[in-house]
């Protein structure tokens, strides 16, 4: 393997790289959101984009960056451990030529099959032909971005897979650019402005797959055709796929189901899911998202080197880490959600029962963002091992209690009632995989992590409540943007500092070590 070319990083450091890029990129991802909000609101025309984009969204976990990177990563990184680059390239060439005839099939399959596929996911749509027919056009116009971002992915798995986390990581922040900036160019040169959004997400998924490609030239990788599709290497992808095809399409059947459902509901409430479900997204991708990406080709070399001993460390920092940051996140989108939806979305069409509504929403899935976030930086752990078949399970059952929920979730709080079932459904996720994880050799205590987590919860709600206290009303200002800046942003800071105390007071040891690694860094530059 040609060493010079892999990068060497801690998981910290690697992460750190991965969240600031991703903490940029959900920025523009933020903005973007914005932009919609504001020259769309939450209404027949948002409705439509989001259920269109909902399709070629979902099946992109399954073709990209879900099942497919998960599967590609740990065989891609085997290759480079026990072999050399140029096998490992040679695998390359056969999935990325799999994907273009495959996933171009699919995507052709869409376009075609579009209508059936409105009228099952979002069945209510058909009480209103207009609403039913922009649908149905715009998944037209978007299907092919499931091609740009499968391609896309399999690119990042191979950069990260070489150490290089840093471009992969920022490449979604030209997706959310070029939404940005087609709905800003084009919205006034349509009959129907919302179709600048679908034309945005095809500009964006080429900005993603392009800003990527300089990179893979530096670790010296040239793309070849190849149809060797009965390779060994490329047999066990295949058997890692299928399982876990599987298992995410058990939790897309549920978003699905969750569309179809809110479909006939009031007005808006595919909208107020998706706008509160990006907000509790954020900090999901800027730290959980980017310990899953940095775990998954770290942990597959220590199972490739056969090293149980870093396998368990590796467990214990990343979830530790995990809950350190996330714990808290949620515990301010809960009790802060208001301000947040009124800062970010609160503009142009978007109204003050609309921020209401997202805000409520918003509130039921903070609580599942904890279990989001765990089961991010668990199934690595799984995958590594070659066993994509417990997630799978996992996930099932998950779904399960997801689906059984609906109707109690619904007749108690309407549409937030979906965000409920949800979050509810991850923490369950998150139980079954620690339940299974000792079954690959990791050990951890179920009782130490416990302690965490209470320490951690409790720090991060006596800071958010207490900075909740704070008379803002003092402030006497004009500006409303000045005014919700203030009434965020200073909660926000005494927060975080009474957060960090209370961490200390408790004796929470992820700190420590978190602050230790800062200082190392600090003096090291």
């Amino acid at each position: 393997m040609s060493i010079s070319k892999v990068k060497k990083n801690s998981i910290i450091g690697s992460a750190g790289v991965v969240s600031g890029a991703t903490a940029f990129s959900r920025v523009l991802g933020l903005l973007r959101e914005q932009v919609m909000a504001y020259f769309f609101g939450a209404g027949l025309a948002t409705d439509a984009f989001l259920t269109a984009f909902r399709i070629p969204n979902l099946l992109r976990d399954m073709f990209a960056e879900g099942a497919l990177s998960a599967a590609f990563v740990p065989v891609f990184k085997e290759k480079l451990v026990k072999a050399s680059d140029e096998e490992a390239f040679r695998l390359a060439d056969v999935v990325i030529t799999g994907i273009l005839v495959v996933v171009g099939v699919v995507v052709l399959l869409g376009i075609i099959a579009a209508p059936a596929i409105i009228y099952i996911s979002a069945n209510g749509f058909t009480l209103n032909p207009d609403k039913f027919n922009l649908t149905v056009s715009l998944t037209r116009v978007m299907f092919v971005y499931l091609l740009l971002v499968s391609l896309s992915a399999t690119v990042m798995g191979m950069l990260n897979s070489f150490g290089r986390f840093g471009i992969p990581a920022l490449s979604p922040a030209m997706f959310n650019l070029g939404i940005i900036m087609t709905v800003m160019g084009l919205y006034e040169y349509f009959n129907q402005p919302v179709y600048a959004l679908a034309i945005g997400v095809l500009i964006g998924g080429i900005g993603q797959l392009v800003l990527q490609l300089p990179s893979l030239l530096q670790i010296g990788y040239r793309f070849r055709l190849s149809f060797n599709f009965l390779d060994e290497s490329v047999k066990k992808v295949v058997r890692l796929l299928l399982p876990m095809i599987a298992g995410l399409s058990a939790g897309r059947v549920n978003i699905l189901v969750n569309t179809l459902l809110a479909s006939f509901l009031m007005e808006g409430s595919i909208s107020f899911l998706s706008y509160s479900y990006r907000l509790m997204h954020f900090p999901l991708g800027v730290f959980a998202v980017a310990l899953g990406t940095v775990a998954l080709p770290r942990v597959s070399e220590l199972v490739a080197r056969d090293d149980h001993e870093a396998l368990e460390s590796t467990f214990d920092q990343t979830i530790h880490l995990n809950l350190l940051v996330v714990v808290p996140s949620a515990v301010f989108l809960a009790l802060m959600g208001r301000e947040i939806v009124d800062l970010i979305f609160g503009w142009g069409a978007f109204s003050a029962s609309d921020a209401a509504n997202t805000s409520l929403a918003l509130l039921h899935y903070s609580y599942g963002l904890v279990g989001f976030a765990c089961v991010r930086v668990i199934v690595p752990f799984f995958y590594a091992h070659g066993d994509s078949r417990t997630p799978m399970k996992a996930s099932v059952l998950a779904v399960i209690v997801n689906l059984a929920l609906y109707y109690p979730a619904i007749r108690i709080l309407d549409f937030a009632g979906l965000a409920a079932a949800t979050s509810v459904a991850a923490l369950v996720n998150v139980g079954l995989l620690l339940y299974f994880l000792p079954s690959k050799g990791i050990k951890f205590s179920l009782g130490r992590l416990f302690l965490s987590f209470t320490r951690i919860a409790v720090a991060a709600i006596f800071a958010v409540y207490i900075a909740g206290l704070v008379p803002l009303d003092l402030y006497g200002g004009d500006s409303l943007l000045v005014s919700r800046l203030v009434g965020l942003l200073v909660p926000l800071v005494i927060a975080a500092a009474l957060y960090l105390i209370f961490c200390i007071l408790l004796r929470v040891p992820q700190l420590n070590r978190l602050l230790k690694f800062r200082s190392r860094k600090t003096a090291e530059d």
